[in-house]
């Protein structure tokens, strides 16, 4: 069978174009809906389309088509989805219809193949492209999934931006909810001069039927589960109540014999290497898949690709359904009619609940869709009597009914009945400016003040949204030239010329509101770390904190680290004899830490002082990188301390985030091997625990195992291979035992290094010292010896410790052993000796 590329060449005209398509999808036994035709056929002509179709109407095959169409018109073509899990799984499909060297992927945590003539990204990277370099950006075609996120009050700018200012560009807008767009289609079509074709109104291929049960979900699944009604997708609102629901169901026999042994074969050799991975393997072996934002992305994967090879039964997960993931469900349960919206708890908008009802149903598999509304826990229980009471008045007389706990949201039959019945909410525009997009419409040069005057008064606002973005403008623009971050030049031109006075790196961190903040902050410290500088005396983890205070709040990790802190001075303080109402006072003021708080709030203030939009973002002090790096924890030490089992993805994001603002926003002059030494480490730690995205495209470049073999994603690439950060991990593992000895942790160390003798150490050393140092000086690479010995497969490594007097005649004496090191994707370091010289 030929590939699409063939029956669609570069050259191609629209009619090839269409013909070629058709002839492809045909191969794959597929017959195009009416919908998908009139779409094919009007992108094939060069027409801007907005597919507004159910679920299940083959939104991502006409994409497919829409990105035929540009390749053969020699174009680039950018498909772009809320989420970066849909623009990992749209990039590994279009890989297999059009070849890996054609398809490139940028998330902002991962860069791959980015010249390749199809570019799959989130909203807000193509955004920053679009404000960056305009109507002049290498953009021939866009490709918008999820288009009703433009309505999304916090995101819904980077929807608005592209259409706005990419006029040479070809756009495919689609949603499944996406309600009246008339004057976004007559917006488009004023400032390109294409057509703009709507695509509405097709039946859905496979029928839903909606039910509302008052039954305890373990009794629902079971009946689902004999009436033959999987896969089923149970949607919950928060991603612990997902995993305790798949915990809960583990009891139930969701699969048989055969299919567990199937399922075993498909995972085959898979690393479940983290603490919630363990749990994972146990229930994806019992048949129940987990997906939430919160896993590592290989997680991800791997449920999903179980999935769609039918082997698991039931998943238990979170809304992010509704945003188009490839996980083929016959049956959807909603178990709330409520959410938290990050403000506040309340029922679901008509749009969510058809975006998460419309994943029900499989076409060309169902004859129909599931969707089942839970209700309340009250009002189940209040069913539960009611059956137990039977037909019996006076029993059923003597019920006391349930109602809903006071200030909680309630639903019931008649919620369900109206979100049944209701149409998608109008899309309402969002745009936002700020110092970050308008330095990047700067940097972009030309007439400056025409395109941001075109930005901030021609788009989708209202007169009233315009003018304040005018204003806001203005005070940015006033701001910046202040900071000297952007100058004006009014000699000898009509118009004065504006641009960037300063030498940022090409991918400097625009998305970062606080960038201008943390270069100025940057600047207050010393490199030398010498008498009486600002910071703590550790300049490489100063910085590592200032750049951590730009940075979104990851919540459920700083909330576990004040419950440890608030715990261990619980039982300092009880320790010390304070009484009860005392402790609780004084615990008010424990909270996670925030190193720097002081001096970046003072700097703040002063910053602001002549930069007043700073205002508009939250600086938030905090320790995570820093945090790992001080107690020289891995990752999983690092989520097992802090009870993070749930949230290993969130832990992930943020230090994904962490090193792409370090690398990104950290000048060149401000970088010393210490800092250097960090970035690498933290990098490297990254790639180590979930190498998986890049992984998998070098391996679909380099194809070398049958696409039947076990999901088995390819290991990382060995910790050996970049020595500067192994010889961090390295120098990281010799100082926890010295941080451990510092604190007298005898039980601790004992189980580290068993042999060593570690008590009867510490009380020769504490009978000549009366301390330990652990600071900056104590943590010098200068007090590291390294003797690398590969042929024999390991290192010699030596730690000196830093002693009040300085002497420095005490040291641990390890060796690093290779082989191991390889394989734990970590530095094994097995000490050998304390002495003392």
């Amino acid at each position: 069978m030929s590939s699409l590329l063939e029956l669609v060449p570069v050259g191609a005209d629209e009619d090839t174009v269409y013909d070629g398509f058709v002839t492809w999808v045909a191969g794959r036994g597929i017959e195009l809906y009416p919908a998908q035709e009139e779409a094919v056929i009007e992108l094939a002509a060069g027409s801007h389309v907005i597919l507004s179709t159910p679920t299940g109407t083959g939104k991502s095959l006409v994409a497919v088509a829409a990105h035929a169409a540009a390749l053969a018109r020699g174009g680039v073509t950018f498909y772009t989805a809320p989420i970066k899990a849909l623009v990992s799984e749209k990039f590994f499909a279009l890989v297999e219809v059009f070849g890996a060297e054609n398809v490139g992927m940028v998330t902002g945590d991962s860069s791959v193949n980015p010249d390749a003539p199809i570019i799959c990204c989130t909203a807000e990277i193509l955004a920053n492209l679009a404000l960056r370099e305009g109507a002049d950006a290498d953009i021939d075609q866009v490709v918008m999934d999820e288009f009703h996120y433009y309505g999304d009050p916090d995101r819904g700018w980077a929807w608005q931006i592209p259409l706005l200012l990419l006029p040479r560009a070809q756009f495919l807008l689609m949603s499944a909810t996406l309600g009246d767009v008339a004057e976004i289609a007559e917006d488009l079509e004023r400032r390109t001069g294409r057509t703009v074709a709507r695509v509405t109104g097709a039946v859905r291929p496979v029928p839903l039927h909606f039910s509302y049960e008052r039954v305890p979900a373990h009794e629902l699944v079971t009946k689902l589960l004999d009436d033959r009604e999987a896969p089923i997708y149970i949607v919950h609102f928060s991603q612990a109540a997902a995993v305790e629901r798949a915990q809960a169901l583990s009891s139930v026999k969701v699969v048989t014999r055969e299919q567990r042994d199937a399922i075993a074969e498909a995972i085959g050799g898979f690393r479940f290497s983290t603490g919630f991975g363990k749990t994972l393997s146990r229930l994806v072996r019992a048949g129940i898949g987990v997906h939430h934002a919160g896993m590592l992305p290989r997680y991800r994967r791997l449920v999903e690709t179980l999935a769609q090879r039918g082997l698991l039964r039931v998943i238990c997960g979170t809304d992010t359904l509704g945003v188009g993931i490839n996980v083929p469900i016959r049956t959807v349960v909603i178990t709330a009619l409520a959410k938290f919206d990050g403000t506040k708890m309340r029922q679901l908008s008509a749009r969510e609940f058809h975006q998460v009802a419309g994943r029900a149903g499989r076409a060309g598999y169902d004859p129909y869709g599931n969707v089942v509304v839970m209700a309340p826990e009250w009002e189940i229980e209040n069913e539960a009597a009611l059956r137990k009471a039977g037909d019996d008045p006076a029993k059923r007389k003597k019920i006391v009914r349930k109602k809903a706990p006071t200030g909680v949201v309630n639903w019931g039959m008649g919620s369900f009945e109206r979100l049944v019945e209701a149409e998608p909410e109008p899309l309402t525009p969002h745009l936002q400016l700020t110092a970050a997009m308008l330095i990047n419409v700067i940097g972009r040069g030309g007439d400056v003040f025409g395109n941001v005057r075109s930005l901030v008064f021609d788009n989708h606002e209202t007169p009233a949204r315009r003018y304040a973005l005018a204003r806001r403008a203005i005070a940015i623009f006033r701001t910046l030239v202040a900071a000297g971050i952007v100058e004006v030049d009014r000699a000898g031109e009509a118009a004065p010329r504006i641009r960037l006075t300063v030498d940022l790196q090409p991918n400097f961190a625009l998305n970062q509101p606080l960038s201008p903040f943390a270069l100025a902050a940057i600047d207050l410290l010393d490199p030398d770390d010498g008498p009486g500088a600002a910071g703590t005396g550790h300049y490489a983890l100063d910085v590592v904190s200032v750049i951590e205070a730009t940075l979104d709040d990851p919540r459920a990790i700083l909330s576990q680290q004040e419950y440890k802190a608030r715990g261990e001075a619980v039982g300092a303080m009880k320790a010390e004899g304070i009484d009860y109402e005392e402790r609780m006072e004084l615990l008010e003021e424990v909270t996670y830490p925030k190193p720097l708080a002081e001096l970046l709030g003072e700097a703040f203030e002063t910053f602001a002082s002549s930069q007043p939009w700073v205002r508009d973002f939250e600086l938030a002090p905090k320790s995570v990188v820093r945090d790992m790096f001080e107690r020289a924890l891995s990752f999983g030490e690092f989520v097992s301390l802090y009870q993070l089992g749930r949230s290993e993805g969130l832990v992930l994001r943020y230090l994904s985030d962490a090193y792409r603002a370090i690398t990104q926003t950290v000048p060149a002059d401000a970088r010393t091997e210490a800092l250097l030494d960090v970035v690498e480490w933290l990098g490297e730690l990254v790639r180590q625990v979930d190498s998986s995205l890049v992984d998998e495209w070098e391996a679909l470049v380099n194809p070398t195992t049958d696409p039947d073999v076990p999901v088995v994603p390819p290991a990382p690439p060995s910790v050996l291979d970049n020595r500067r950060a192994f010889v961090v991990l390295v120098r990281n593992e010799l100082f926890r035992r010295v941080q451990l000895a510092a604190l007298q942790r005898d039980d601790e160390l004992v189980g580290l290094d068993p042999d060593v003798g570690w008590p009867d150490v510490l009380d020769r050393y504490f009978e000549e010292h009366d301390e330990l140092l652990t600071g900056g000086s104590a943590r010098s690479p200068h007090l590291v010896a390294i003797d690398e010995r590969p042929s024999e497969g390991v290192w010699r490594v030596e730690q000196t410790l830093d002693d009040p007097a300085g002497h420095h005649d005490w040291r641990i004496r390890a060796h690093v052993d290779l082989a191991a090191s390889e394989e734990a994707g970590s530095a094994v370091v097995i000490v050998d000796e304390v002495v003392r010289l």
